[in-house]
């Protein structure tokens, strides 16, 4: 199998790969792919379709040779612990993103994909966000993807005046990411029954690696009817917000988001803050300029203050959404904020899910 890793000039070729099943919505998100991709030879995109519906295969049949259309071809049941029959849906969308990922890095030879589900839209500069961090991803081990969203993204929790800043992340924020098929050939042969994005956000799969995640969301999912039912769509994920200024991600120097960079200059700005309270912040009448940082020591103090800025306040393998070596990083009233553990934070902790 030849591998397509690159054109002719040098620039990476990133497979798009597209999840579908039931949804005749797919076509939102294939007509933004389409017209804002800078290249259908640079990107490809490949639709994988589940659930075999035929008025999501007839729209997506629709686009020629504009994409790739496959199928999963095996439809059968699939034996469920009987506690968990209510959770189908999970153990169907691990199935499919095992196949679908082997025919992309495994017969199809795509060296890098970008993963998105058929119910995104795109912000304008989506796939040039995904080429200016190409080269971080492919140069820099302790990465292992790079995902277009963020979190805590709500409009007020970001820096609108900031869409150029990256971060790094040791919670896998998924909804638009990239990988290399080296990373799948490490997670295909354990590939789990369900639950797969819970299951790779575990420290065996993780192992110490990180993503890098923007200030300012490059994809908004559109899907409030989903295998989640709408579980955090009307509190949260409606409320995230796109970026709509294009950034020049590829002709700007990244270099700031490796590790040893980054590590470095990131606890520098958290731990030389100064400490206030929750009321301090909120009240907006903090005199000194620059960063702050809240302390939290606890779970539960960590949930009761995510809480209240309208953070998401979940863990998961111990990981808080955005954390980066415990720090959670975002924007309120105007300030960069940090949500911070004590100096001597050894790790994350396990039981705190």
């Amino acid at each position: 199998m030849k591998s397509k890793k690159s054109l002719p000039n040098g620039d990476p070729i990133i497979a798009v790969l597209v999840f579908s099943c039931n949804r005749i919505t797919v076509q939102r998100c294939l007509d933004q792919l389409i017209n804002l991709r800078p290249s259908a030879v640079q990107f490809p995109i490949v639709v994988s379709q589940d659930c075999e519906h035929q008025q999501t295969a007839e729209v997506i049949s629709k686009y020629g040779d504009k994409i790739l259309h496959i199928r999963q071809p095996d439809q059968s049941d699939i034996d469920i612990p009987p506690k968990e029959k209510k959770f189908k849906g999970y153990f169907k969308i691990a199935r499919h993103y095992g196949w679908a990922l082997n025919q992309v890095f495994f017969e199809l030879g795509y060296e890098t994909a970008i993963i998105v589900e058929d119910d995104l839209d795109i912000a304008p500069d989506f796939f040039e966000y995904f080429l200016g961090t190409y080269p971080l991803l492919v140069s820099d081990r302790s990465l292992w993807c790079v995902s277009a969203w963020n979190d805590n993204g709500k409009s007020g929790l970001v820096d609108e005046h900031a869409p150029h800043l990256l971060y790094r992340t040791d919670f896998f924020p998924g909804l638009g990411w990239m990988l290399t098929r080296q990373l799948w050939q490490e997670l295909a042969p354990k590939w789990p029954k369900s639950y797969w994005d819970d299951w790779i956000r575990q420290p065996e799969q993780r192992k110490n690696r990180a993503c890098i995640r923007p200030e300012i969301s490059r994809t908004r999912t559109f899907g409030k009817i989903g295998v989640s039912n709408g579980l955090f769509f009307e509190k949260h994920l409606k409320f995230i917000k796109l970026n709509e200024k294009s950034v020049p991600f590829t002709k700007m120097n990244l270099t700031y988001l490796l590790k040893d960079n980054y590590d470095v200059s990131f606890m520098n700005e958290v731990y030389h803050s100064t400490v206030i309270t929750y009321s301090e912040l909120k009240s907006g009448h903090i005199i000194i300029p620059g960063p702050v940082r809240i302390l939290y020591y606890t779970r539960l103090s960590y949930k009761n203050t995510a809480k209240m800025l309208g953070l998401m306040d979940d863990f998961k393998s111990g990981v808080p959404r955005t954390g980066y070596r415990g720090v959670v990083t975002f924007f309120y009233n105007s300030r960069r904020v940090h949500l911070a553990p004590a100096t001597n934070w050894s790790g994350y902790d396990i039981t705190w899910s």
